[in-house]
């Protein structure tokens, strides 16, 4: 196989959720495609990384110092999401079940995977609960070791506020993803949250 071929597969198969084959896939559909599409996407790509950066506040990549949902004053109602990663929290806007502020952490806590407290966005938990009036956090975090690890060290290093922590309910199985959830089994799950 072509060396520059190669090379692009491999960049694509190091994508979260993409394997060799589907990386295969894309490219070879990328390059055969004659409407301009591998020189759009090379470009959109080009542009995205130069200008889009986690939002100050709470981590959402935004163009822009803050994102439209730390902007958006209808969303002070003084709950805080806290959830693993972007694709999070446009899985939950899709399902329309939740309507407060949210709080990106990047990964999860991982021996394995070698990601520490130092490697997680949660410097600022604490002052935001102060300065934004949060009264509730709500954990989505994926179901599994990890997410629960997470949760709890979170929980351990917040100062002494009044403050409720919920987790999602039922419908989110053990060791799932928000990403597989379909919007009926996240809305009764958010809708059926357990204090913690």
């Amino acid at each position: 196989m072509n060396v520059k071929i190669e090379k692009l597969i491999k960049q694509f198969a190091k994508l979260p959720r993409v394997g060799t084959r589907a990386a295969t896939r894309i490219v070879i559909g990328l390059l055969q495609d004659k409407t301009g599409r591998a020189e759009s996407l090379a470009n959109a790509l080009l542009d995205a990384s130069k200008t889009i950066r986690p939002c100050k506040q709470c981590g959402i990549l935004t163009d822009g110092a803050l994102c439209e949902y730390c902007l958006d004053d209808t969303r002070k109602n003084g709950q805080l999401c806290i959830v693993r990663d972007l694709s999070d929290v446009l899985v939950l806007e899709k399902s329309g079940v939740f309507h407060g502020r949210y709080h990106v952490l990047g990964a999860t806590l991982s021996g394995v995977n070698g990601v520490t407290p130092e490697d997680l966005n949660i410097a600022n938990i604490s002052s935001r609960i102060k300065n934004e009036g949060i009264k509730e956090i709500i954990f989505a975090l994926p179901n599994t070791v990890e997410g629960k690890t997470t949760q709890q060290y979170i929980i351990s290093s917040i100062g002494n506020y009044e403050i409720e922590f919920s987790e999602l309910a039922s419908g989110v199985p053990l060791g799932g993803d928000l990403d597989y959830i379909d919007d009926g089994t996240l809305t009764l799950a958010f809708g059926g949250r357990k204090k913690l």
